[in-house]
């Protein structure tokens, strides 16, 4: 996701804070200025029985883990990926990059320099991209030290010496493992005759508590990485990701046999695909025989009821099945998701995963609480399928409190699972964990 990095100490206050006693309730201020009404609809296109398929199969009121984490690790780490996995995300979301080998990375940058020491490890080369880089060469790169030194509150020795992910790592750690390493902590790698890369050795997780999350993938520009959807496909397949037949995709292993709290892995839903580009988002078909669930990631400065409906069928024509709307965390960016727009998308049937969440405020704008001045309750009021977050440990926290009490009391605003046979809260059975101390259980 295009998203800020997060390093401010205010962040998690903000988070915690018990806002149920607040007088906020501007939800319904669209700041319509525009000259149209909330009852002027353009004409959206019907989605395909396909579409509607994929739909029928997605889980709603899910939690996106934003690149694991940005707050507590270093993002799309080890140690951020295995703590959102253990927290409880329901998907796992990284961001794809591509070697010089043609190896696959869980990385968003096409720079090196915010994340990593390439200054220090390949001084002549720190401005040269990602992808000049052969994989073993990467696997040189620290990418927790810059963390530390950013997040001095969230810093851990342990975090120095992290290294870059590959999008295998990251389908291993939501299958419950983690990478195998030397008594030094270097990765134990298999290479062919010429000393190439070939793959990294994985071991069961000792500290797995039985979560099995989907992994939620955002591809880049098709000008930065031609084929980069093809590739997709073709490491999902062979690691049993993808199958043009859902009834061939492998069955991800239970810990001791029985499914965790999360167990997303094992369903029709277990990958979700993600880009800005309109070339990307049609290389998806392409790529995918069978169609999974693809999201258009967008935001809209014009605040135009025409413009929007324009991008929501621009994304019905290319087979997405999610929208993917900014909300107004960024600043001079206003929100992608006020009710006329989520009340537009809502008509044509798609799900709503929105970015990024990292306040309860934010969530109770979002998810009903805020949207319904006649406190009536009712899933309508909630324009949240699913949200990316930096913080799924609060997030947890908020739906099985905050908007658990209100289901309590009578005012449900869950949005339906009815249609799976599970809980609309599906968090239910979530532990509301510290996040500290689950990256303690982890080793870090």
């Amino acid at each position: 996701m295009k998203a800020k990095s997060i390093h401010s100490r205010l962040l998690y206050a903000l988070a915690l804070a018990t806002t149920l006693s607040t007088t906020f309730t501007s939800c319904q201020e669209d700041g319509r200025t525009d000259g149209y009404s909330t009852f002027d609809v353009p004409e959206l296109l019907p989605l395909s029985s396909e579409q509607k398929d994929v739909i029928n199969y997605l889980p709603k009121n899910i939690i996106i883990a934003h690149r694991g984490t940005e707050f507590w690790a270093p993002e799309e780490s080890e140690a951020a990926m295995r703590w959102a996995r253990n927290m409880g995300a329901d998907y796992l979301e990284c961001d794809l990059q591509k070697t010089k080998d043609g190896v696959i990375l869980a990385l968003h940058d096409e720079s090196l320099l915010r994340t990593t020491d390439v200054e220090v490890v390949y001084p002549n080369r720190k401005n040269d991209y990602t992808s000049a880089f052969t994989y073993q060469e990467l696997l040189k790169l620290d990418i927790g030290s810059w963390f530390n030194e950013a997040n001095p509150e969230q810093a851990r020795a342990s975090f120095v010496g992290q290294d870059i992910l590959t999008l295998e790592d990251v389908l291993a750690i939501a299958e419950g493992k983690r990478i195998k390493r030397d008594a030094n902590g270097k990765r134990i790698i298999v290479t062919d005759a010429e000393g190439n890369y070939v793959r990294t050795e994985y071991e069961d997780d000792p500290f797995d508590n039985g979560n099995r999350p989907g992994v939620y993938i955002e591809t880049k520009a098709p000008y930065l990485f031609s084929g980069m959807e093809e590739a997709l496909a073709k490491c999902l397949t062979e690691n049993g990701w993808y199958a043009d037949n859902i009834a061939d995709m492998k069955k991800v292993a239970y810990k001791n046999g029985q499914p965790g709290a999360v167990d997303i892995a094992n369903t029709p839903a277990r990958i979700i695909v993600q880009t800005f580009d309109g070339a990307g988002l049609a290389n998806f078909r392409k790529a995918f025989k069978r169609l999974i669930p693809i999201v258009y990631l967008m935001y809209d400065m014009s605040g135009n009821p025409a413009t929007y409906a324009d991008k929501i069928n621009f994304a019905i024509r290319t087979g997405a099945t999610i929208m993917g709307p900014m909300i107004d965390y960024v600043d001079g960016y206003p929100s992608s998701l006020l009710p006329w727009q989520g009340d537009m998308i809502r008509r044509t049937g798609m799900h709503i995963h929105a970015w990024s969440f990292n306040t309860n405020e934010q969530y109770l704008k979002y998810t009903g609480p805020w949207c319904d001045p006649n406190k009536e309750g009712g899933e309508d009021k909630n324009y949240l399928d699913g949200a990316f977050t930096n913080l799924a440990d609060m997030a947890i926290r908020f739906y099985n409190t905050e908007l658990q009490q209100y289901a309590d009391q009578g005012l449900n605003y869950f949005r339906s699972n009815s249609n799976l046979g599970i809980e609309d809260n599906i968090h239910k059975n979530k532990p509301v964990r510290d996040a500290r101390e689950v990256l303690d259980e982890l080793g870090y």
